[in-house]
């Protein structure tokens, strides 16, 4: 026997002695939405030596307004209510009153500043960015921290601040819609897969799979040739084809992926959207949400008066706590006027 055959002989041996098992693997780790450094896990707002540090990640809990639109189209709603129903003066303008009122909604903090002349006398009041702003162990003593912790103090009881309750802590406020912020994560991972879906998998396009004996050399060239032309501009372009003789399963298309994919994306954003504008408060006739029943939602004006009775109203009232901190009129508000029938 010759060494070639020997070696292989031993290599077969070996194959039949060890066969191969099955091997059952998993790769990647699970990569959970949210963690303990994201946004909605905290214990207390501690003090680094200097400030109070945010109970949430500001910056991260800015960002996910944006991560759907019904939670940003709400919070600019209410923000464009309270605004309508402002009455500027000579301490705050409208333009200021607007980024308070923003700030108060997506933060559930708000802040001004008071602006004094040489002579001390209160000139206005002037917002400062809620995402930026930090408070001192001391009473009245405020920061603006920009990235890398560069910050300002500012000058004591020159801010002054509003905020809504939380259970955890009584340094800083926490926006309502804070229940509603894995819906929103949810809707935009929907989203951006949905997106990712159609530019790497169902555009992919098919294979044509030809087994029929009866088509020659000369027939499949003009089937490739027809194929090429149906791409670029003018494409959705229909094929015929002649087979005579062909076999039933001679010719088959073979999708490499399917378009109506059945990954839940319609439910998963209906649920999510109501999800969001019940955090909001928000009804959805005033958000231009198209009803998918034949009833639809009703009146949308009668929905404007609720919404300003249960919604607007109390949101002006907690506003108006910043007056009697300032120690000013500072903020005014007129009567909401119900749209015409």
């Amino acid at each position: 026997m010759t060494d070639l055959q020997l070696a292989t002989s031993s290599e077969t041996t070996a194959a039949t002695a060890n066969p191969g098992k099955m091997e059952a693997f998993t790769f990647g780790e699970p990569t959970p939405v949210l963690n303990s450094s994201d946004i909605t896990e905290y214990l207390e707002s501690w003090f680094n030596g200097r400030w109070y540090e945010t109970p949430v990640n500001m910056h991260n809990l800015a960002c996910s307004t944006k991560a759907s639109v019904h939670l940003f189209s709400g919070l600019m709603f209410k923000r464009n209510m309270l605004s309508k129903t402002f009455i500027p003066n000579k301490l705050l303008s409208r333009q200021g009153f607007e980024q308070f009122a923003l700030d108060w909604l997506w933060s559930g903090n708000a802040y001004l500043e008071r602006r004094r002349n040489r002579l001390g006398g209160l000139l206005n009041m002037q917002p400062t960015l809620a995402k930026y702003m930090r408070r001192g162990r001391e009473p009245g003593q405020f920061f603006q921290v920009t990235h890398h912790h560069q910050d300002h103090e500012f000058a004591e009881d020159t801010i002054v601040h509003v905020r809504e309750v939380d259970i955890h802590q009584e340094i800083y406020g926490l926006p309502e819609w804070m229940s509603a912020i894995n819906s929103a994560l949810l809707n935009e991972s929907a989203t951006l897969f949905r997106r990712r879906y159609y530019e790497n998998g169902s555009h992919a396009g098919f294979i044509l799979y030809m087994s029929d004996t009866a088509q020659d050399q000369k027939d499949v060239d003009k089937v490739r040739e027809a194929l090429k032309k149906s791409k670029g501009p003018g494409n959705f372009r229909n094929l015929f084809m002649y087979s005579p003789g062909g076999k039933k399963d001679g010719i088959q298309l073979i999708p490499i992926s399917e378009v109506a994919a059945k990954d839940e994306f319609s439910n998963i954003k209906s649920i999510t959207r109501d999800d969001m504008l019940a955090g909001l408060r928000l009804p959805p006739q005033l958000m231009g949400v198209v009803p998918q029943n034949a009833g639809g939602f009703g009146s949308s004006r009668d929905a404007a008066v609720v919404f300003a009775a249960n919604e607007l109203e109390p949101i002006q009232e907690r506003m108006l706590h910043i007056n009697e901190l300032a120690g000013e009129e500072v903020i005014q508000f007129k009567p909401y006027e119900v749209p015409p029938a």
